[in-house]
């Protein structure tokens, strides 16, 4: 049941106030319900008239409006029955959400580099999952690249998107520029999840993982997510060829769940 459904179903029943989640369930308040209106934190909201389907929405100080932006593309961010929300970019679903959270997948991702006391390199930000788990999993530091700002607006909204602090630098800025700035041997592991190949296949190039093998030290991990793309349908192997690619680059290589898991040599 949505929020608007358990104000709405309080309501009607009659209740003083409800308890429910405000923030895509990552914590649990007590909202007091009157006829017109409801109350939280001393501040009085109007019920919403109508709420989309797959859609958050945010208070603006005037009224409820969806989190979704239309500039070059349209994005918006997508709730899920576990909490964490996705994003979508032009109906294309950016986390997997079927199976499991967006936000517990990210958790056994980023155990696969074993973050604790280490620089990790985070090269597609989006909503800040990984960098958050890099955080509670004792990263030294996380240097995170997001090239997309309606992205990082999304992360300013979102409940389970990380806070930006001393040890999470959040740049907005391709990546692929980005990383040839930083110097050789600087950070102890990658990880990599980054758009489909279709949309951004210079981040699968062999040139974009020779400079990952430049700026990561010897031992270093990287998770590198492909998904399991449709070979049958689109007539290549991608998760073999990115294998081949990182070998070449110096890599030794194993298939990981939705991804490869691969170690510098």
């Amino acid at each position: 049941m949505s929020v608007t459904e358990q104000l709405l179903t309080g309501r009607r029943a009659g209740a003083a106030a409800v308890e429910c989640s405000l923030d895509l369930k990552r914590s649990s308040t007590s909202v007091e319900l009157g006829a017109d209106s409801w109350r939280w934190r001393g501040e009085h909201y109007p019920y919403p008239a109508k709420c989309k389907d797959r859609t958050v929405y945010h208070w603006t100080g005037g009224e409820f409006e969806p989190v979704a932006r239309y500039s070059s593309s349209l994005i918006k961010l997508v709730p899920t029955d576990w909490g964490p929300p996705t994003f979508e970019i032009d109906g294309i679903k950016m986390l997997p959400t079927a199976q499991v959270s967006p936000y517990d997948d990210a958790e056994r991702k980023v155990r696969l580099i074993q973050p604790r006391g280490k620089v990790v390199l985070d090269t597609c930000g989006g909503l800040g999952y990984f960098a958050a788990w890099c955080l509670e999993g004792g990263a030294q530091r996380i240097l995170s690249y997001e090239k997309n700002p309606d992205v990082i607006w999304l992360r300013s909204l979102n409940p389970w998107s990380p806070p930006i602090d001393e040890r999470l630098a959040l740049t907005h800025g391709d990546v692929t520029a980005g990383i040839v700035a930083l110097p050789d041997d600087c950070v102890d592991a990658v990880l990599h999840d980054p758009p489909r190949f279709g949309i951004a296949g210079e981040l699968y190039s062999q040139g974009f993982y020779d400079q990952i093998g430049r700026v990561l030290k010897r031992r270093g991990r990287l998770f590198h997510y492909t998904g399991t793309p449709n070979k049958l349908g689109s007539g290549r192997d991608l998760p073999n060829e990115v294998t081949n690619r990182l070998r070449s680059t110096g890599f030794s290589v194993e298939k990981n769940g939705d991804g490869l898991l691969a170690v510098k040599q």
